[in-house]
């Protein structure tokens, strides 16, 4: 295989494709032109803007002629520049939102009513007086071909968009409505990725979409999915080509403790039937305008599942993952000026390798600023005490307001009923490992026996669960 391009270029054939596909449904007298023809979408092209969404809304015509008019709009959308698309998105937020004085009539006439079959009507007309009219323009895309991943893409702006803008949120809060109900998980198919049977365009998708161990290219996508390895992935019958978030797994000997031997191309390959051990290295989200619609631990059950009934000899199931928020944590304790976060080995330690007899904080983070510091013993040993009971005492006793894990990692792992197995020193030594975790990684243990235990204490008192030798990091 042979990729051709950068990673993105797929992207680019899917907006081509959608282009191509939705002309033929506008219909031939549509003048695709005039959708490129001025970009960024000024002032002037707004009025004929608005007549296309009130002709998607009017559904003239019948079911042919509403697909045509959903295609018209899209093809504007997908002609348009960045700037134009976020003047298309805040029309439709803005002038296709719910009406206040249709919404106060409603509830009047809730009120006023005088027997229980005029109430069960004014609750009826409440409830269409707050449906907005421009979900009934996102629906219409799910008509056409590649609808739903469009509108997939279109949340993922609008997310960019929004973040300062009311309306925007507003309308990002009912496509994710609308996305919650489309994407159920009794809706969506695992299947395994393989290298000899998975279409080139989908790996070359996972290549792209991997957010936690980067995909080098095709001889490294090889490797992972080699005969002691195994990838899955959730699809939607409405986007069959496109993965939505799909899980890599080792087939082992024992909890792994380091990602780069896991990662090894020229490691030995494993007999799968003969080892103990499934780890679950990556967890990818692929659609960025999925984000907040959770299927992520559905995944993890169906795979454990998939990989029991292959193998019998499997009697582990964890993760090697990363820390990605430990050292933001870090750097807020050290600035906030405890002197008791070192302990007293912990500071004759440090002294000894700077020379410094105060500011041993800052000491710590100019060690750590050096991308060799792992490679001097001295500097590694006198860290690692302090940094390891820092690590646990994050990922057992920090927690966001709500009481759950402030890791989001370990969050989402705690949630799915995981404890917290080990911590690994310098389990990840590559320059984003570095970044997140000064190295480091954590094991979250799959334990079957105890899963809804623990998701059960977890969900309803924050409590962790974690193993006894990870509990004494915590003492130093």
């Amino acid at each position: 295989m042979a990729m051709d391009g950068e990673p993105t270029n797929f992207i680019d054939r899917t907006v081509r494709n959608l282009r191509e596909g939705w002309r033929s449904i506008a219909g031939s007298n549509y003048d695709v032109s005039a959708a490129t023809a001025r970009p960024d979408l000024p002032d002037g092209d707004l009025q004929n803007l608005r007549s296309q969404m009130k002709a998607c809304l009017e559904n003239k015509g019948g079911e042919v002629s509403a697909r045509a008019e959903a295609a018209k709009l899209g093809q504007v959308y997908l002609a348009l520049d960045e700037k134009g698309r976020r003047r298309f998105l805040n029309v439709m937020a803005r002038e296709f939102d719910t009406d206040p004085g249709r919404i106060d009539a409603a509830i009047d006439a809730v009120q006023l009513a005088d027997d229980e079959d005029d109430r069960r009507d004014a609750e009826y007309l409440l409830r269409k007086a707050l449906e907005a009219p421009r979900n009934r323009l996102l629906t219409q895309f799910n008509a056409l071909p590649d609808g739903v991943k469009f509108l997939v893409d279109m949340r993922a702006e609008i997310m960019r968009f929004a973040k300062e803008d009311q309306a925007l949120k507003s309308l990002e809060r009912d496509l994710r409505t609308i996305l919650v109900s489309w994407f159920d998980v009794d809706f969506l198919e695992l299947r395994q990725i393989s290298w000899e049977k998975t279409p080139a365009s989908i790996l070359e998708k996972l290549i792209a979409y991997e957010a936690v161990h980067a995909i080098a290219g095709w001889e490294d996508l090889k490797n992972r999915l080699d005969s002691d390895r195994r990838c899955f992935a959730f699809f939607h019958p409405r986007m069959p080509d496109e993965p939505l978030i799909f899980v890599e797994v080792a087939l082992v000997n024992g909890i792994a403790d380091n990602v780069q031997e896991l990662l090894d191309e020229n490691a030995p390959l494993q007999d799968p039937h003969k080892v103990d051990t499934a780890i679950f290295y990556s967890i990818s989200n692929a659609q960025k305008g999925l984000v907040g619609i959770s299927f992520g631990n559905f995944l993890i059950k169906r795979v454990v599942s998939e990989l029991k009934d292959e193998f019998d000899n499997l009697k582990t199931f964890s993760t090697l993952s990363p820390i990605p928020g430990f050292n933001k944590w870090l750097d807020h304790l050290f600035a906030a000026g405890d002197p008791k976060i070192l302990l007293p080995s912990e500071r004759k330690a440090i002294k000894e390798v700077t020379g410094k007899s105060t500011g041993l904080k800052g000491a710590i983070k100019e060690l750590l600023q050096d991308p060799h510091w792992h490679h001097d013993d001295a500097i590694s040993n006198a860290l690692k005490p302090p940094l390891m009971r820092l690590c646990a005492r994050y990922l057992l006793e920090e927690k966001r307001r709500e009481g759950t894990a402030r890791d989001p990692v370990a969050h989402f792992h705690l949630s799915n009923g995981a404890g917290i197995e080990q911590i690994n020193w310098l389990g990840d030594t590559s320059e984003n490992g570095f970044r997140q975790s000064a190295g480091m990684m954590v094991n979250y243990l799959y334990n079957l026996n105890r899963i809804e235990e623990n998701h059960e204490a977890y969900s309803a008192r924050g409590k962790v669960a974690a193993s006894s030798s990870t509990r004494n990091l915590l003492k130093g």
